[in-house]
């Protein structure tokens, strides 16, 4: 059967239409800049771009907010204005939602809830989320995709192509083509929602017996490529935490290690986005008794090479054994590695792993205000690049700093202290390259996923 919305030229055209105005003028004012040799206002581009971007649906806004928390994707006066986008959207009206659940599961769909509640609980970037009831009376939560999201996706990403390009030219520190083929293969990924379906399976396996992370069941018979129904796992924000007793937000702050490094220490797989909003707080008897995992479009499976990479990388640090350093940048994709630019990774690198090399109870930015965290490194590394690059970041590279640096700002909201030393060193204890293939290659042939390449 054809797929009505599979990637059309005339949605695409639309989508051209829209978005490529828009991102086509602030290139083309860059592009003259460069050509005339003019002073460019780059400040005043990106509030105009940003005040483009905000009033859209769709990929385009989720992909620049990506970027804003990439150091030097893009000149930092484009990703301090990205940043400020905001994920909520504008929901999509009872009639749309009657066409897109005929669309999925038949004339008949209604019969197959109990219940169905009109108004969304949520609305973002690539869809919403409907609140349900189950016949049996299990609460759901349906996830409806937007119209023709596969055409906007390539639209988007053509257009922002056209930026990325010319940054690069402009300001040739960081080689970013091989983030744009990450960031692309990503987004593609989360259009689909059957492969989420098995993601969410796969961290029910993995996750498995944890009482600090709960992970909601998926329900087949009312999923489809567009429409996805999980368990609804209530809960709390968050942020709603951020004046709890100390030793709930630490709680809270294990969990959320809990959640992100088992998985990649073992099985190999992270969860690229850890944004609040993916996230709630469950209960036991009015306290904090962990976390709600909610969205699962944004996986990362790597090969177990790349985590052996992680784990070297580490103990390279930790040891200051510079030969395991150099051999874990080599695993990881790194190459043409000179002296000065081994020297400038491992500015970044020892930000990243700082927490988990220091002995002792702390807070993740260690007094430094979450404003400014990571901001000076990021400024050191881009001014040593542009003195010494461009180096290209590896593709597989990209996720797992985001990642690392979104799980450090979840820390940075719950002002958590906690020993990062030991909870690391606990995930990767009698670490092992074998058991974490043979695990990973388990836990994918379970979900149905396929092995990841490499």
């Amino acid at each position: 059967m054809s797929d009505s919305e599979a990637n059309r030229f005339t949605a695409r055209a639309r989508r051209y239409a829209r978005v490529g105005t828009d991102v086509g003028g602030v290139a083309a004012r860059i592009a003259g800049a460069r050509l005339f040799g003019l002073d460019l206002d780059r400040g005043r581009n990106a509030v105009q771009l940003a005040a483009a971007l905000g009033g859209l649906k769709g990929p385009i806004m989720k992909v620049a907010q990506l970027l804003s928390t990439i150091p030097d994707a893009l000149p930092p006066e484009y990703s301090a204005e990205l940043a400020k986008l905001q994920s909520e959207a504008p929901p999509m009206g009872w009639a749309f939602v009657k066409r897109r659940m005929i669309a999925e599961l038949g004339p008949g769909w209604q019969s197959k809830f109990a219940e169905f509640e009109h108004k969304p609980a949520a609305a973002a970037s690539l869809g919403q989320v409907h609140m349900a009831r189950a016949h049996d009376g299990t609460w759901l939560a349906c996830k409806l995709q937007y119209a023709d999201m596969q055409s906007a996706v390539e639209a988007d990403l053509k257009q922002l192509n056209l930026l990325f390009a010319l940054h690069r030219r402009m300001e040739p520190a960081i080689d970013t083509s091989e983030i744009n083929k990450e960031i692309g293969a990503r987004i593609r990924e989360e259009l689909d929602y059957v492969r989420e379906a098995k993601h969410a399976a796969l961290y029910r396996e993995m996750l498995s017996g944890i009482d600090l992370i709960r992970v909601p069941r998926v329900w087949p018979d009312l999923s489809t490529n567009r429409l996805l129904t999980l368990d609804w796992l209530e809960g709390k924000r968050m942020l709603a935490f951020k004046e709890a007793p100390l030793t709930d937000r630490n709680r809270l702050a294990q969990a959320m290690f809990t959640a992100w490094w088992f998985p990649f220490s073992r099985f190999g797989v992270i969860h690229g986005d850890p944004h609040l909003g993916n996230y709630s707080v469950f209960e036991d008897d009015g306290v904090p008794g962990g976390i709600n995992l909610l969205d699962y479009g944004c996986i990362r499976i790597f090969p177990p090479r790349f985590v052996g990479g992680v784990v070297d990388l580490y103990h390279g640090l930790r040891d200051d054994d510079e030969a395991l350093v150099v051999q874990a940048y080599e695993t990881w994709g790194f190459r043409d590695l000179s002296r000065e630019l081994i020297d400038i990774l491992n500015i970044w690198a020892r930000f990243i792993y700082g927490p988990l090399l220091d002995d002792r109870v702390r807070s993740i930015a260690d007094g430094v205000k979450p404003g400014e965290y990571g901001r000076r490194e990021a400024f050191r590394v881009h001014q040593a690049l542009k003195a010494k690059g461009p180096v290209t970041v590896p593709r597989e590279f990209m996720f797992m700093d985001r990642a690392a640096i979104g799980l450090g700002g979840v820390f940075l909201h719950l002002g958590a202290e906690l020993n990062f030393y030991r909870l690391f060193n606990e995930a990767i204890e009698n670490f092992s390259l074998d058991q974490v293939t043979a695990r990973q290659a388990e836990a994918l042939d379970k979900a149905g996923l396929p092995q990841p390449e490499g």
